[in-house]
């Protein structure tokens, strides 16, 4: 007896990505189901999973089709990505602190034991030679394939160490589409785990990076008020629409602890993103303080991630609730 299309559909959309995003066929980890006879066929995307979790996929995926009517179920398993597990950073707009969230989280991450890389795609405003302290060195190429230099344990790329320091980048979608595709495709080894500061928006470039380098999950990065997180909310509809999970959302200058009598004050509000990230059914990742010794170190080259502090701690934590995520 042929099993019906919609049980098929319904049984498979019910089962929840292990990444997050919603159901299998919502977040585009599973194709449709296609019959044929008796036998019901599936392609399912490894992508970002390790053996356990594929393991435990294959088995759901098959006990679900059949029980809602296969008689038969053949599962397809596939990798879109042989390289590094790519994680986006993004927000809705700039000025909410992405870039430094990007780079003390690929130090955190480092620190922890993975081996991580870090690309600046912010084509208009690059900021990670900076953050990172890489001064004006500028990566080497062998063949075609960049060779990223390492910082803080962190091997880093960023279209400010390709352009002169200063020049405006003025590119339109193609040449900025191409040069993002060196940066990501660089030789990152021995790097398992890529973190992308996206261009803040949701614009061209932005669809192109997650067209070509379908990403495990996105951190989105926002301040507490309503004005930021307005856009931090379009950041998710982003990339919900392009199936890439929301791995959860972080809240940036969140509180500042004035230094001469400690009295803790919030100049741009609190919890509001703890709140949305409730509302919009995200993991919430943490809050990093509106704190001068960040602006200091960053300035420095220095990520606030390399040492001690409040900042330092809520990169910790913000870091090792992202392994969780990803399972590392």
């Amino acid at each position: 007896m042929t099993p019906d299309l919609d049980s098929l559909v319904a049984a498979l959309d019910g089962i929840a990505d292990p990444l997050g995003g919603g159901g299998l066929l919502t977040s585009g980890r599973a194709t449709p189901p296609r019959i044929s006879g008796e036998t019901v066929t599936v392609v399912l995307d490894a992508t970002g999973l390790d053996e356990a979790q594929r393991k435990t996929l294959d088995q759901t995926v098959t006990s679900a089709l059949e029980a809602a009517g296969a008689t038969k179920v053949r599962l397809a398993m596939t990798a879109e990505r042989s390289g590094p597990i790519i994680v986006a950073v993004a927000s809705g707009k700039g000025g909410v602190g992405k870039s430094t969230l990007a780079a003390n989280l690929a130090v955190a991450l480092a620190r922890s034991g993975a081996q991580v890389g870090l690309v600046d795609a912010d084509i208009h405003g690059p900021s990670v030679p900076l953050l990172m302290g890489t001064g004006s060195a500028r990566p080497t190429a062998v063949g075609e394939k960049l060779q990223p230099l390492t910082a803080h344990g962190v091997k880093v790329l960023s279209l400010g160490m390709i352009v002169e320091p200063g020049k405006a980048i003025a590119w339109r979608g193609p040449m900025a589409g191409r040069a993002l595709e060196q940066l990501i495709e660089a030789n990152w080894a021995p790097a398992n785990l890529l973190i992308v500061d996206m261009p803040p928006g949701t614009g061209d470039v932005q669809l192109s990076l997650l067209q070509r380098h379908k990403p495990a999950g996105a951190v989105i990065v926002s301040t507490p008020q309503d004005l930021a997180l307005i856009d931090a909310r379009r950041a998710i509809d982003l990339f919900r629409s392009m199936h890439v999970p929301i791995l959860g959302l972080v809240e940036n200058m969140a509180g500042y602890a004035c230094p001469h009598c400690g009295e803790v004050s919030d100049p741009f509000g609190s919890g509001g993103a703890e709140a949305a990230a409730i509302a919009l059914d995200v993991p919430f990742l943490g809050r990093v303080p509106l704190d001068p010794q960040i602006r200091a170190a960053s300035d420095e080259g220095t990520p606030p991630a390399t040492g001690d502090g409040a900042g330092a701690e809520a990169y910790r934590a913000i870091a090792e609730r992202l392994r969780v995520a990803l399972n590392l």
